[in-house]
C-alpha cells in the first residue's frame, strides 16, 4: 500500500498522463506503460528478495553493504536519502500550486501548511498513516475507474480504438521521453522494504512491491488508453496540451460532482504520497543513525519506551524540506515547472539507479545470503533480466532528461542531475572510507544494525 500510495495514481491521471501525451505525442503510451511496469516489476524481484533476507529499514543501504561492500552501502544510503527526500519535497511545490489555483493565495503559504500537516502525521503512529493512505488510495482508484468508464462510453468512433497497444507506435521519435516519464510515474513502489522490521509478514514485502508495479502499470495503461479512445489517437496530443484539464472534462460526463471529487482527491493523494516518502526517509535516517553512520541522536531512541515513529528521522526530513521550499520560494522559481519537475526527476533517477544496483547486488551476493526458500528465479534469472531491463530504462531516462525537465536543446541542465547523484554517492563512499580509518568499530557494523525492542516503530501488516 505504501508503494502504491507513494506513486500517487491521481497525480498520474491528472497531470502525468496528459503531460506525456502533450510533450511526446506517443500514441502507444498504454503499451509503453505495460512494458515499463514489467521491467520495474522484474527489477523489484531481486530487490525484495534481498530485502527479505537482510531485513534492514534502510533497504538499499543494507543490501549493498552486505553484498558489494560497506562503502557501497553508505553510498547507496546517501543516494536513497537524496532520492526519497527530493521526490517528497517536490510534491510541496505541486501541492502549493494546486491549492493556490483552487483556493487562491501564494503557493508557498499552502506548501507550508501542507508541510506542517505531514510533519504532524509523520511523528504519529504508523497505523494512522496506513489507514489514511488506504482510504485515499481506494478513493483514487475509484475515481480512475469512473474516468475510464466515462471515457469508453463516448469513443470518437463507433468501435474502440486499440492504437494505444500497437507495437508500431513505439518506433517514433518521442518514445524515449514517454519511457522516461513512465518510469518516473512508477517510482516509489519500493517503499514497503523499509518497513521490514515492522511487518508481521516479510513475504508481504515482495507481494506488495511487485503487485504495486504490475497493478499500477495496468491502471495507468488503462487510463491512458481510455483517454486516447475518447479523444482519438490523432488528436490526443493536442487535446492533452489544452489548458483545460482533460481528465476533469472527461469526468464531468459522469456527473459534475466527479470532477470536484477528483480535485479534492488529488490534493489528498499528493499529501499521502508525501507522507509515504516521508516515512521511508525517516526510517533510512533512523537505521543509519542507529549504526552511527549518521549522528546517533537522529535514531530517536530515548526514554526507554516504544516509539510510535522514528522521530529523529521525521524531524530531519521536515527541516530539510522546509529549507528547500524556502529556497525555491526565495528565488521566485515556478513551483511546478521548476521545483516539482526538477526534484521529482532527480528522485526518480536515483531510485531507478538503486533498483538496478540491487539486481547487481543479488547476482554477486554470497550463498550465505540466499536462504533455502529462495528460488533460482529470485537468485539468478530475475536479477539478470533486471540488470538488462534496468540498464535499458536508466539509459533511456538519462538520454531524455532534457524532455523531462523541459530544457532547451543544447542546455547543460540535463547533465546536472546525474552529476548530483554521482557526487552524492562519491561523498557517501568517502565518508565510509573515513569511518574505516577513524572508527573501525562503526565501519564494521555498517548494514549490520540490530534493532532495539524499545526503538522499533509499531508493528504493521504491509499489504497492497
Amino acid at each position: 500500500m505504501f508503494g502504491a500510495a507513494a506513486s500517487a495514481p491521481m497525480v498520474v491521471l491528472a497531470a502525468g498522463i496528459p503531460a506525456i501525451y502533450a510533450t511526446t505525442g506517443v500514441v502507444a503510451l498504454p503499451l509503453t506503460y505495460l512494458l515499463v511496469a514489467a521491467g520495474v516489476a522484474v527489477l523489484a524481484v531481486a530487490y525484495t528478495s534481498m530485502a527479505r533476507q537482510i531485513t534492514h529499514p534502510a533497504a538499499y543501504y543494507g543490501i549493498l553493504a552486505h553484498t558489494l561492500g560497506r562503502g557501497w552501502g553508505v553510498a547507496a544510503g546517501m543516494v536513497a536519502l537524496l532520492a526519497y527526500g527530493a521526490i517528497q519535497t517536490s510534491l510541496y511545490g505541486l501541492a502549493g500550486a494546486t491549492l493556490a489555483a483552487h483556493l487562491g493565495g501564494t503557493w508557498w503559504v499552502w506548501a507550508a501548511i501542507t508541510l506542517t500537516t505531514v510533519a504532524t502525521l509523520g511523528v504519529r503512529t504508523i497505523v494512522l498513516s496506513t489507514r489514511l493512505l488506504a482510504a485515499v488510495l481506494a478513493l483514487s482508484l475509484l475515481i480512475m475507474a469512473v474516468f475510464v468508464l466515462a471515457a469508453l462510453t463516448r469513443p470518437t468512433t463507433d468501435t474502440l480504438s486499440w492504437h494505444g497497444f500497437d507495437a508500431s507506435g513505439l518506433a517514433v521519435t518521442g518514445i524515449g521521453g514517454a519511457v522516461a516519464f513512465s518510469v518516473a510515474s512508477l517510482m516509489g513502489i519500493d517503499a514497503p522494504a523499509s518497513f521490514a522490521e515492522e511487518t508481521t509478514d516479510r513475504a508481504a514485502i515482495s507481494r506488495a512491491t511487485i503487485a504495486a508495479a504490475l497493478l499500477l502499470g495496468a491502471v495507468y495503461a488503462t487510463a491512458a488508453w481510455a483517454m486516447g479512445v475518447t479523444v482519438g489517437p490523432d488528436h490526443i496530443a493536442h487535446a492533452a496540451a489544452d489548458p483545460t484539464p482533460l481528465p476533469y472534462t472527461i469526468l464531468d460526463r459522469a456527473g459534475t460532482g466527479w470532477s470536484t471529487a477528483a480535485a479534492v482527491t488529488l490534493i489528498l493523494a499528493i499529501v499521502t504520497s508525501m507522507l509515504a516518502f516521508h516515512n521511508v526517509f525517516a526510517r533510512y535516517v533512523f537505521a543509519m543513525a542507529r549504526e552511527a553512520v549518521l549522528p546517533t541522536r537522529l535514531a530517536g531512541t530515548s526514554g526507554g519506551t516504544r516509539l510510535t515513529a522514528p522521530r529523529g528521522g521525521s524531524l530531519t526530513q521536515t527541516v530539510l524540506a522546509a529549507a528547500t521550499v524556502a529556497g525555491f520560494a526565495a528565488t521566485g522559481a515556478d513551483p511546478v515547472t521548476t521545483m516539482f519537475t526538477w526534484l521529482s526527476t532527480l528522485g526518480a533517477m536515483g531510485l531507478l539507479t538503486l533498483l538496478l544496483a540491487a539486481s547487481i547486488a543479488a547476482l554477486t551476493a554470497p550463498a550465505s545470503l540466499h536462504h533455502t526458500h529462495t528460488t533460482r528465479w529470485q537468485r539468478r534469472i530475475a536479477p539478470t533480466l533486471g540488470v538488462a531491463a534496468g540498464t535499458t530504462l536508466l539509459t533511456t531516462m538519462l538520454g531524455n532528461t532534457g524532455s523531462l525537465l523541459g530544457a532547451a536543446p543544447g542546455s547543460p541542465h540535463p547533465y546536472l542531475l546525474p552529476a548530483i547523484l554521482t557526487t552524492t554517492a562519491a561523498l557517501g563512499g568517502i565518508w565510509a572510507a573515513h569511518l574505516r580509518r577513524t572508527r573501525p568499530d562503526i565501519y564494521a557494523g555498517i548494514g549490520r544494525g540490530t534493532p532495539s525492542t524499545h526503538a522499533v516503530p509499531d508493528a504493521i501488516t504491509i499489504s497492497i
